[in-house]
């Protein structure tokens, strides 16, 4: 009887490439959407899709407002319109500018006053005196909690913890002349050396 030989496919002399399943899918997703004059998805990192959430669910104080000067695609940088309605700053409007990287939550936004304002927390570059901020940012805080606190300098501007230490000098000895520095900045003038545009 003659032994029995098994099946053995030809071997190809030119090793195929596996298939990619999920690069080809993604490829078509592309093409889709290009023919559909789309422009391609773009993957977004975990800081941006839990920034859509925290902006999707903002309860903004009746006082403040949000816009995004690149436009809705950008989530990462927008302003937030602060217009105190009581306190020393009543009647102003101030922009902030938020800058989040794509490691939020584990990092805090960059907030910057884009307004020059004569305040003992924001210096003269807009840079921002806030502690959830700086050391007491956690990732369980959201835009929500910054904003907060943004609206709170104004209403309790705090004369222990300052940026601008004329300010909080001011603020601490005269509250008076405090509340009159504030209004002649708002107005649109100088106070000491500093020239502050109207921003009432």
């Amino acid at each position: 009887m003659p032994a029995r030989r098994c099946y053995r496919p030809p071997v190809d002399p030119q090793p195929r490439k596996m298939i990619n399943l999920f690069k080809i899918k993604g490829q078509k997703k592309e093409e889709a959407a290009s023919a559909a004059g789309k422009a391609p998805v773009k993957k977004q990192s975990a800081g941006e899709l839990r920034l859509h959430k925290d902006i999707s669910e903002l309860n903004l104080p009746k006082t403040t407002s949000i816009s995004f000067p690149n436009g809705k695609d950008d989530l990462m940088n927008f302003e937030i319109i602060i217009r105190p309605d009581e306190g020393y700053y009543m009647g102003g409007t101030f922009v902030f500018s938020f800058q989040v990287s794509p490691s939020y939550p584990h990092d805090p936004p960059k907030v910057k006053c884009k307004t020059k304002v004569y305040h003992p927390n924001i210096d003269l570059e807009g840079n921002v005196c806030l502690n959830i901020l700086r050391e007491d940012w956690k990732p369980v805080l959201n835009i929500n909690t910054v904003i907060y606190g943004l609206n709170l300098l104004f209403t309790q501007p705090n004369d222990e913890d300052p940026l601008n230490h004329e300010a909080a000098v001011v603020l601490r000895d005269n509250p008076k002349m405090f509340e009159a520095n504030v209004k002649r900045a708002m107005a649109g003038g100088y106070v000491g050396q500093h020239y502050f545009q109207r921003c009432a």
